[in-house]
């Protein structure tokens, strides 16, 4: 991992466990995937709030930041897609080790693909919650109107349309925006994170 870098500093800089005690809460992945308008977004978003309240720290991480910023330069073909879940598992590594709650919303759209996140990530930190809505609610609502755009051809591999999702296998939670309000489905989501964010490390002890 290091033999490339002139100067590695893995071994000097302060560890996650550190920071972790200074934030006093224990990092994971909340990794959301669905097919688009499944409510990924909404349920993150609320998620994040309810967390917040109870003085955690968090960040959300979805399409909005990330192809605006540090994957612009990625389109939506099928070596693309892989190369956005790869730089976002990376990234959401990198706040993980920093004792960051880390929640993500991607479509993601098969086993293989978030299988590759979770490897990255590890998968003692990733918890995959399936927001399992219907294509059929999701297309009604068509919040973005990408739907009615993909139904005429002017979007190409739109996922649940023209390119498939897979479901996950085995995810820690589904939820079904179509029977769940909002605050059904945080209520489920906070049963199952804060079993593992709770887990407040002691602060080591400093020697000034």
């Amino acid at each position: 991992m290091t033999e490339n870098n002139i100067y590695p500093i893995f071994d000097k800089m302060l560890s996650r466990k550190e920071k972790e005690a200074l934030l006093g809460q224990r990092a994971v992945m909340v990794w959301f995937t669905g097919l688009s308008g499944s409510g990924k977004s909404t349920l993150a978003i609320a998620l994040e709030r309810e967390l917040h309240k109870r003085g955690f720290f968090c960040r959300i991480l979805d399409g909005d930041n990330i192809r605006s910023g540090i994957n612009n330069n990625l389109g939506f073909s099928e070596a693309d897609r892989v190369e956005n879940i790869r730089r976002i598992a990376e990234v959401s590594k990198l706040f993980i080790d920093t004792g960051i709650i880390t929640i993500a919303a991607f479509i993601s759209p098969n086993n293989e693909i978030r299988e590759m996140a979770a490897d990255i990530i590890g998968r003692d930190d990733f918890l995959e919650v399936y927001v399992s809505t219907p294509l059929e609610e999701c297309e009604r609502r068509d919040v973005k109107g990408l739907y009615a755009k993909a139904r005429k051809g002017e979007i190409k591999n739109f996922t649940g349309i023209s390119a498939p999702f897979e479901a996950p296998v085995h995810p820690d939670l589904s939820l079904d925006t179509s029977v769940l309000s909002v605050k059904e489905s945080v209520d489920k989501l906070l049963e199952l994170v804060f079993p593992r964010i709770f887990k407040r490390p002691p602060m080591p002890d400093y020697k000034f």
